[in-house]
């Protein structure tokens, strides 16, 4: 295998764990198969981390990262704050189709249950994602393209809520669900 920074090689096994999960699952997410994905033995994950949960941290990381950045993206691509939401609501679906295991992994019992680090860190995530949302709402607002008589914080709820019914119609109709 290629020699990478450790950053990129944490990344890389950050990614083949959810390429992992999509096709076994978080139950059945491990070391080897994680290895193989990225083309090493296993003894190289471990140099990166000690353990799963290492690598399940690694991958809230990621998708924090992801999040952040479709956010920004969104804000830099347009001036016009309904603008920078409708584009980050199709970014979101995008993140969600490429990695196609993300709700798999988040909502998963074995991510977070008996890990309150872990469950308070994918809280810290989603937090910080609603309260970037909330802001373009709060813009929106103060443009007067978006009714202020409802918390901007309530709106950022209420998009997220838009997202996912409709990409658990996608996953459950195997991409047929015309999202």
């Amino acid at each position: 295998a290629k020699r990478l920074t450790t950053d990129l090689r944490r990344e890389q096994i950050a990614e083949a764990a959810l390429q992992v999960a999509q096709v076994y699952g978080v139950r059945g997410l491990s070391m080897e198969r994680i290895a193989e994905q990225v083309g090493l033995v296993p003894s190289a994950i471990y140099r990166h981390f000690k353990t799963k949960g290492g690598v399940l941290d690694a991958v809230l990381d990621l998708l924090h990262a992801r999040l952040m950045g479709i956010l920004s993206e969104a804000r830099a691509a347009h001036e016009s704050p309904l603008e920078q939401l409708r584009d980050l609501l199709r970014r979101h679906i995008k993140l969600v189709q490429y990695h196609q295991s993300l709700p798999r992994v988040l909502f998963s019992d074995h991510v977070f249950t008996g890990n309150s680090v872990r469950k308070a860190k994918l809280f810290g995530i989603f937090a910080d994602y609603l309260s970037g949302v909330a802001e373009i709402a709060r813009d929106a607002q103060r443009e007067g393209t978006l009714r202020e008589d409802i918390d901007a914080d309530t709106i950022s709820v209420l998009f997220f809520g838009l997202f996912q019914p409709a990409m658990m119609m996608w996953f459950m109709s195997d991409g047929g669900f015309d999202v």
